[in-house]
């Protein structure tokens, strides 16, 4: 049993290739792309189906809910006013920028997630050709991957102080092969890595023409990948 086994063994390790390289892998490119977002400001309006339960569930709990004390209740009613009360202002959901569908503004959309986008030349689009594309870099020798997209956000933005990269591993990749409408590029493969703004409201971007979209508006961008980014970008 065990010489058949050895036997079986070495013709399986003599039949087996080893992983390598294909002809057309070796000039094959990897673009490193950064979807870069801007989180909710506000809190978004309720589902009209999920305020209609929490109201319920509210009067459900009303009915048995325990009453406090009287004497708890007249030491809260007596509590005097101090300067640290402050009157609160809710800030308005609509906006100037929303008004003008100013799309260069971080202030619109505030109960929505926003992502940058460029106009410009991308990798694999055809040459003298301006497209709309993420902040994107092609990986040269860079130590990681991740490094690579760091560069190519700061290219855009200048300072990094104000943004956070979400872990380390790529959201999701879309491979491009070889086709005739652009015969000058090799095949390539774009990964996808997602970035936040963190602590401001502004963003010096370099680039003349951008726009800070949100996912609906993002999809009419990229008709083609469409179907991708819907599963990609879960929010």
């Amino acid at each position: 049993m065990q010489r058949s086994c050895r036997s079986f063994s070495r013709f399986v390790i003599s039949n087996r290739g080893f992983c390598s390289s294909t002809k057309g892998a070796d000039n094959e490119k990897i673009v490193a792309s950064v979807l870069f977002e801007r989180l909710p400001v506000v809190i978004p309006k309720i589902d009209p189906i999920v305020y209609t339960f929490q109201e319920f569930s509210f009067r459900w709990r009303q009915q048995f809910r325990c009453a406090y004390p009287e004497e708890f209740l007249k030491k809260s009613d007596a509590r005097g006013k101090g300067e640290y009360q402050i009157d609160f202002v809710p800030a308005p959901r609509i906006t100037e920028a929303d008004k003008t569908n100013d799309k260069r503004s971080l202030q619109r959309a505030l109960d929505r997630r926003l992502y940058l986008l460029l106009y410009g030349d991308a990798y694999g689009s055809p040459k003298g050709q301006p497209v709309w594309h993420f902040p994107e870099k092609v990986y040269k020798s860079e130590e990681t991957l991740r490094k690579c997209a760091e560069s190519a956000l700061e290219s855009v933005i200048g300072d990094q102080t104000h943004t956070y990269f979400v872990g380390n591993a790529p959201m999701g990749h879309i491979a491009t092969p070889l086709t005739d409408k652009n015969k000058d590029v090799d095949a390539f493969k774009r990964f996808f890595f997602k970035s936040q703004v963190i602590a401001t409201n502004k963003v010096n971007i370099k680039c003349k023409d951008f726009v800070w979209v949100t996912k609906d508006e993002l999809l009419e961008y990229f008709p083609e990948h469409s179907e991708y980014l819907t599963k990609m970008i879960i929010s």
